[in-house]
């Protein structure tokens, strides 16, 4: 893991960082590229080897219709012994109509093999509300046998609120049970020039299961809350999942971190210490829309926990 300090850049100018560390010892990294034009994938042997490792484009956006514009978030798994990537993408004559896609790898190799068109993901059978309307930041993750897909949605055009909804999987393409809203932004944290709760990611400690989600716009007013469930509940319950009442992560003015957020959750070389890779800007004042800025960058901290083992994420 080298001596990074946490709000040193590990990879500049990728908002949106994905790590996922597999079996053959490499970390797979993946983000959105200022561009929002392709998905890229590099990997290292270290976190640290990320910022000079080669970057492979293994997919790019088309020239009308469906994944046209603002390809985002893309997140890399390994399924079932193959490789997908979920990201979110809009469509030229209509760039805020964002969905869930899914490509996949025919190989082993994700750099290098080729990647599919998989198509949007799917509702389940008599499910009118998925992915519907403005949709991005799917996530998934396997819990007590099930697999699930976590995404931000918002209901009721471009400004209304953004949710964040979770749904069992039937396949890594379509849902197995109908949407149960997680979160929406409740407090004036969540409601920083738009109410938003996207971004989310997981992590499991100590008997629980928690779910951290980014709130409000893209500047400096971006920050962290946190869901936590006992991991032997009902996720789709909402009595089983508790909020924090305040940020988890947020600006930090005196080390010059802004807007950090967007969060996914790897393993440091060792095997043990759980990480936090994250985005945030080194400047508040941005020209123009937040959106378009390309600084914000790849960042990295080690996740502790606090006496009733609820992660704590330190700058």
């Amino acid at each position: 893991m080298g001596d990074s300090k946490s709000y040193a850049p590990i990879v500049e100018q990728r908002a949106d960082p994905f790590i996922y560390k597999h079996t053959d010892g490499y970390y797979y990294f993946t983000g959105s590229v200022p561009s929002y034009d392709s998905i890229e994938l590099r990997r290292a042997k270290t976190i640290d080897g990320l910022a000079e490792a080669e970057a492979f484009n293994v997919w790019f956006k088309h020239e009308s219709g469906p994944m046209s514009q603002h390809i985002w978030a893309p997140e890399i798994h390994y399924l079932d012994g193959e490789w997908y990537v979920y990201f979110a993408a809009s469509e030229v004559d209509d760039i805020w109509k964002l969905r869930p896609y899914v490509i996949k790898c025919t190989g082993q190799d994700p750099l290098n093999d080729e990647w599919i068109e998989l198509g949007q993901m799917r509702a389940t059978d008599g499910d009118n509300k998925s992915f519907i309307d403005f949709s991005l930041d799917g996530t998934v993750f396997d819990h007590n046998g099930k697999r699930y897909f976590c995404w931000a949605e918002k209901t009721g055009g471009q400004f209304a609120a953004s949710n964040l909804y979770l749904a069992e999987m039937e396949s890594p393409i379509k849902l197995k049970t109908t949407q149960f809203m997680l979160t929406t932004p409740d407090y004036d944290w969540e409601r920083v020039d738009f109410w938003v709760n996207e971004g989310p990611a997981v992590i499991k400690n100590d008997g629980k299961i928690y779910i951290t989600f980014s709130a409000s716009a893209t500047g400096a007013c971006y920050c962290m809350g946190l869901m936590e469930a006992e991991e032997d509940s009902d996720l789709l319950d909402r009595n089983s999942w508790k909020k924090s009442r305040y940020p988890v992560l947020e600006t930090d003015y005196e080390k010059g971190i802004y807007g950090p957020g967007h969060n996914s959750f790897t393993i440091a070389e060792d095997g043990e210490t759980p990480l936090c890779i994250y985005h945030a800007r080194d400047y508040e004042k941005i020209e123009g829309d937040p959106l378009y800025d390309s600084n914000r960058h790849a960042r990295m901290m080690k996740v502790e926990f606090d006496a009733e083992g609820r992660p704590v994420f330190k700058l």
